[in-house]
């Protein structure tokens, strides 16, 4: 039975390719103790004493909000990034015991001492842990020697701003560096989680394409090969990550599932899908919108503050502050508070009747209505008047008869922009609707202006022609919405008076809300604002600025975010130098002359390639962002000149001093201890840096 099956195993062994397999199978393994060392170092100058200091420090401030609210299932909105990093922050506050409940209201609030400190800054470290190990390997992979591959784990080991950046509840603690088709799934699954955490992990991966696509362009003129190579690439770099992304994003929407304070941030639909707030407020409202129905309209331009069309019996000043008139007709506004006055009446223009029929009557698309004001019966108007913020555009106002041959325009056309169907009815919070002014064909729009005094700083709802068709201003949407029921004015305004009691859940998809977070993500711009700590990222190379993340309030007790003097120095040496070494080899090979093999040559390409192209790919765009930047911004792109560093000096010991030690060389060639003159100087310069680097580090600590 034994033979038979060993015989199996052969035959298996030798389809495979494995025809040296023996039984019973042995698996040996080989320990790099040097990786296992500095491995260690990592994780204890990460780990150690992390609990200190028990105060908010610097960003946690900002990051521990967003902790507390995923804690408690709250809807959030971070216009800085996506939600993994909050998500790995909240596994370790889940870990740790936190329930939530901490104000994070100040830098250097105490933490209670129930709360596990250690608990909410564990992971944070381990990722700046593991970057110790991380650049060891990747140093190796660029086809260096396990000395530099030494050197570049030291450096990251003894950064201090890598070290201070990792022990708090930061989510710049992670390095974006990566290394058959396994690794090519692990170095894509990476760099999805990079930019899972910061929109800028997205220049990292850029590159790694980058890199990819030009492996494969080389593989051009194999036929079959390019095929699968593309193929399994496109699937392991582009598909595969962007799938962990939308997952990402899937379990964020799915555990944040209560209203929270930046409800009013998303649309209608998306807020009556989360429990409480809209979905409480719109409790069994009906789904289809009538003749006699009555609504509010909030414009989807908003994107900081929601806004609805507005009216009250405030009339548009007879002149305006540049002279110019105006119709001194009833105002109509975007009001960003909910208010009785956002109510109006969708009337038919046929009838008189301001309720709703039994059995009710739909509005469809392409209908013709009037939209007549709740609270002081005024019909929505339009006319060639210019605006008073938007001289280019129609006022719009709600009508009254002066009685000075200014005709009545008040008919509007129904758009619905994501209908289905030509006849689709318009529904209640998910139809997105233009309202089009039949005499001018102009849509009503919210241009942005904030009204003066006289409007009450309000923002201008206008007409406009030349506006596109599908732009966000001119879109609007029925948000609470009920069946009018009372004929005299009166009644009426009890009943706008009285709450809306509506249950409704809108057919809204998960790729729906997912799309519109990304929109708002991507669109909604931070609040500007100095800081004493910001800084420009010319800044960064010469470390002018630091950051001081905490400051005790009665000893001289500190802590700041400042790199190593010395590395930081070296590194920006080792970027020059090999931009001057890369013009001298390309002149020289341009006269066709070798300095070094084809084998170095394409190692120090590699080099490049990988070390300085992450370096600009990660610096370079801070130029053109308004955001306000600091130094941390910075250590993704050094984290590369770090590696670079050890590679360069590698290479000048083993090509560039060759020539002038080339006769020791033979010496040592011809009595077989070559290995000798190969290893001592580096090991030798490592024996010079190191205390140097250790001595910066204990004086930037000291600080």
């Amino acid at each position: 039975m034994s033979r038979f099956l060993y015989s199996i195993l052969l035959q298996a062994g030798t389809m495979l390719g494995l025809s040296s397999l023996k039984f019973p199978p042995v698996v040996k393994t080989e320990i790099n103790l040097v990786l296992v060392l500095v491995t260690v170092l990592g994780f204890w100058t990460r780990l150690r004493n992390l609990s200190y200091p028990r105060a908010v420090v610097f960003d946690e401030v900002y990051y521990g909000q967003f902790v507390s609210l995923y804690m408690k299932r709250v809807f959030f909105v971070d216009e800085s990034g996506p939600p993994l990093g909050h998500m790995i922050l909240a596994f370790g506050a889940y870990l740790g015991g936190f329930d939530g409940n901490f104000p994070w209201n100040r830098i250097g609030a105490e933490y209670p001492s129930s709360m596990s400190v250690w608990g909410l800054r564990l992971l944070p470290a381990v990722c700046g842990a593991l970057c110790v190990p991380l650049a060891y390997l990747l140093q190796l992979e660029l086809g260096s020697s396990h000395y530099a591959a030494l050197g570049a784990s030291l450096l990251i080991l003894m950064e201090n701003s890598l070290i201070v950046q990792s022990r708090f509840m930061l989510l710049e603690s992670h390095s974006p560096l990566c290394s058959r088709y396994l690794w090519l799934i692990v170095a894509a699954s990476s760099c999805a989680g990079a930019v899972g955490v910061k929109y800028v992990g997205v220049f990292t991966y850029l590159l790694l394409l980058g890199i990819a696509s030009v492996h494969t362009w080389q593989l051009i003129g194999q036929r079959l090969r390019v095929f699968v190579e593309c193929g399994c690439r496109v699937v392991c770099l582009v598909v595969l990550p962007v799938l962990l992304y939308v997952f990402c994003f899937y379990v964020h929407l799915t555990v944040l599932r209560h209203s929270g304070p930046h409800d009013q941030l998303m649309s209608s639909a998306f807020q009556a899908s989360l429990e409480g707030g809209l979905s409480r407020i719109t409790r069994g409202q009906p789904l289809e919108v009538a003749y006699g129905s009555q609504v509010t309209l909030r414009s989807s331009a908003s994107q900081t503050i929601p806004c609805w069309l507005h009216s009250h019996k405030a009339n548009y000043p007879i002149r305006y502050e540049d002279g110019r008139g105006s119709s001194h007709q009833q105002q109509v506004t975007c009001y960003p508070f909910k208010d009785v006055n956002n109510w109006w009446i969708i009337k038919d223009p046929g009838r008189q009747e301001l309720v709703v029929n039994t059995p009710p009557r739909p509005v469809r698309h392409g209908d013709v209505i009037q939209l007549l004001h709740g609270m002081t019966s005024r019909f929505l108007n339009s006319h060639d008047v210019a605006a008073p913020m938007s001289p280019h555009a129609q006022e719009v106002s709600g009508y009254i008869d002066f009685n000075v041959s200014m005709v009545m325009q008040n008919l509007w056309r129904v758009d619905i922009s994501n209908r289905e169907a030509e006849s689709e009815v318009w529904k209640t919070i998910v139809s997105d609707v233009r309202l089009v002014h039949v005499n001018t064909s102009a849509a009503l729009k919210l241009s942005g202006g904030t009204l003066p005094e006289w409007g009450f700083g309000q923002l201008e709802v206008v007409a406009d022609r030349v506006s596109r068709a599908h732009h966000s201003s001119l879109v609007w949407n029925v948000e609470e919405h009920r069946y009018g029921t009372s004929h005299e004015q009166k009644e009426r305004e009890v009943e706008l008076h009285s709450p809306t009691h509506i249950d409704v859940h809108p057919n809204i998809s998960f790729l729906s809300k997912f799309i519109e977070l990304q929109r708002k993500m991507l669109t909604v711009k931070q609040e500007e604002s100095e800081h004493k700590y910001s800084s420009c990222p010319l800044e960064w190379i010469s470390m002018t600025t630091n950051i001081v993340y905490w400051l005790h309030h009665s000893t001289n007790a500190q802590i700041h975010l400042i790199g190593n003097l010395v590395s930081w120095g070296m590194a920006n040496l080792s970027l020059a130098a090999y931009q001057l070494l890369a013009l001298w080899y390309l002149l020289r090979r341009r006269r066709a002359i070798r300095d070094i093999t084809e084998a170095s040559w394409c190692q120090f390409q590699r080099v490049g390639v990988v070390c300085v192209g992450g370096w600009l790919v990660n610096f370079l765009p801070f130029f053109l962002m308004e955001n306000t930047l600091f130094l941390y911004h910075y250590l993704p792109a050094y984290t590369f000149l770090l590696q670079l560093l050890p590679a360069v000096l590698e290479h000048a010991h083993t090509h560039l001093l060759r020539y002038t030690h080339s006769h020791t060389n033979v010496l040592w060639v011809q009595n077989k201890t070559s290995w000798y003159c190969c290893t001592c100087r580096p090991a030798g310069l490592a024996l010079l840096i190191c205390p140097l680097l250790l001595m910066s580090s204990v004086l930037c600590y000291q600080i």
